[in-house]
């Protein structure tokens, strides 16, 4: 019992550190957080969805490699964490609704604690979503790293939405990326000791 509630903890405020980061700090700018991110920007583009619910979308259909490649437990925690990154997005978009900042300040505070929360989801062994089920695969099953992989597989997606969306996004969500999953790393590491 005592490490359900362990997990759960961290499950919890590493999808509210997480949905922090994207919420307040980098959708503001339309700056992609990853991957699911990156789709969840390209969804609000065109078809205006809340970013929040977006986010869970994307997520969502990414549930069927955590099924197949993590098994039940670690899909129903990504699901929970999912769900409250979604939740946390939607909250601090909505209801907290600060004023947009500077572009540059909010990427290091939002890629900052992008990387915290998502550090603190995989390293209990719980995907974030989207690219990181993906991510978390590959730690897994290789033992590596999760930061690297999570890095090259959204900078593709960054690509593609600097297509549609405009170029000077992929500057920005690069440097995001390299902040965050810098981050991921050195959370993800304490896993290992």
């Amino acid at each position: 019992m005592k490490n359900f509630i362990m997990k759960a903890g961290f499950v919890l405020a590493g999808g509210i550190t997480q949905g922090m980061g994207m919420g307040f700090f980098l959708f503001p700018h339309a700056i992609p957080s990853g991957g699911a991110g990156g789709l969840a920007v390209l969804i609000n583009y065109f078809f205006d969805i809340n970013m929040g619910l977006a986010l869970w979308i994307v997520n969502f259909s990414m549930l069927l490699l955590a099924i197949k490649y993590l098994g039940n437990s670690s899909t129903i925690w990504t699901m929970v964490g999912m769900t409250i990154t979604s939740l946390s997005v939607y909250f601090f978009q909505t209801v907290i609704n600060l004023s947009v900042g500077n572009i540059w300040t909010d990427l290091l505070l939002g890629s900052i604690f992008l990387g915290i929360g998502i550090g603190l989801l995989l390293r209990e062994g719980v995907s974030n979503g989207g690219v990181g089920v993906i991510a978390l695969i590959f730690a897994n099953s290789r033992g590596i790293l999760p930061g690297k992989t999570l890095f090259w597989m959204n900078g593709f997606i960054f690509i593609i939405i600097a297509f549609i969306v405009r170029w000077e996004i992929i500057l920005q969500a690069l440097i995001s990326q390299w902040i965050s999953t810098k981050m991921v790393d050195r959370v993800f590491r304490y896993r290992k000791t």
